[in-house]
């Protein structure tokens, strides 16, 4: 038996959205905002300061040295400057459900905090060219490790205009690769053309099954999503060969998991995970 408002439910309820002041902030509000439109979604820019959320705590407490306090209201004043861009952008266009949010914290842990509450996080690829006193470079990595949410993140060049019509998901029958298809679901469902590419699946027999892909096709197609799935051979290195693939198909966007610890404060990452997160050109939406 089918509810009346099954459809609906698969969609985006709550998109999160890092604002700060780098130069392409405005992409990836653009993009979460045209996401939201289309999802009939609520929208959140959140700026963080940048400031230990303990650090906060302990001044509120102590409130004796000037210095740290015009520190924090410069920080502050800097963050808020990123959240009226964000209100510009998403009331010129037209989207009616948003909020902006200025939060005491370091950029990672005070997006996946809010992460917990929403169904997908869209955060910019760090560019090593514009360095931040608020975004530490393992930024994007850390909230696609961390986040417990489908994380998309927008490239530092290019323009995406309209992303999710021809969309290419990497697939190995691994958690990550589930998360991040079944993350991606209300996404998919909008797509013109949806490929499944498997690499090297004889590598995997006992995860592929006698037909690699054949099991995700049949389970999206429940979804109503229809894909094509494509075998593929390669002695590249995995994240090389999608970039690639994804270039020849014209995809504008790619579904994939990311693998990778942390151990203290360095992040180990799997060689594909890595190489899309450092070279990606089209948006990439990864889950761990």
């Amino acid at each position: 038996m089918r509810l009346p408002d099954e459809e609906a439910d698969m969609s985006y309820k709550t998109i999160l959205v890092h604002v700060d002041e780098s130069i392409r902030a405005g992409e990836r509000i653009k993009i979460a905002a045209a996401i939201a439109m289309t999802q009939n979604a609520h929208l959140i820019g959140t700026a963080m300061t940048g400031a230990s959320r303990y650090l906060v705590q302990a001044m509120m407490l102590a409130d004796t040295d000037p210095n740290l306090r015009a520190h924090l209201d410069f920080l502050r004043k800097r963050a808020e400057r990123g959240l009226d861009d964000f209100d510009n952008c998403v009331r010129r266009l037209g989207l009616p459900s948003f909020e902006k949010r200025l939060v005491d914290d370091e950029a990672g842990a005070g997006v996946c905090l809010q992460a917990r509450y929403a169904d997908l996080v869209v955060i910019g690829q760090n560019d090593p060219g514009e360095l931040s006193p608020v975004v530490m470079p393992d930024f994007p990595q850390y909230v696609v490790l961390h986040s417990g949410r489908p994380v998309l993140l927008v490239p530092y060049a290019g323009q995406f205009d309209d992303i999710g019509k021809r969309v290419l998901v990497a697939w190995d029958a691994s958690m990550s690769a589930t998360r991040a298809v079944a993350g991606a679901i209300p996404l998919l469902k909008r797509a013109q053309v949806v490929e499944v590419v498997v690499f090297n699946p004889q590598l995997q027999p006992q995860a592929h099954g006698a037909q690699p892909g054949a099991d995700l096709a049949v389970f999206l197609a429940r979804h109503g999503i229809k894909i094509d799935v494509s075998l593929r051979q390669t002695d590249r290195e995995i994240g090389d060969a999608l970039l690639s693939l994804a270039a020849d198909k014209d995809a504008d966007l790619i579904i994939m998991g990311g693998y990778g610890h942390a151990r203290f404060r360095e992040i180990l990452l799997g060689g594909a995970t890595r190489t899309a997160l450092e070279t990606m050109t089209v948006p990439v939406l990864m889950s761990h």
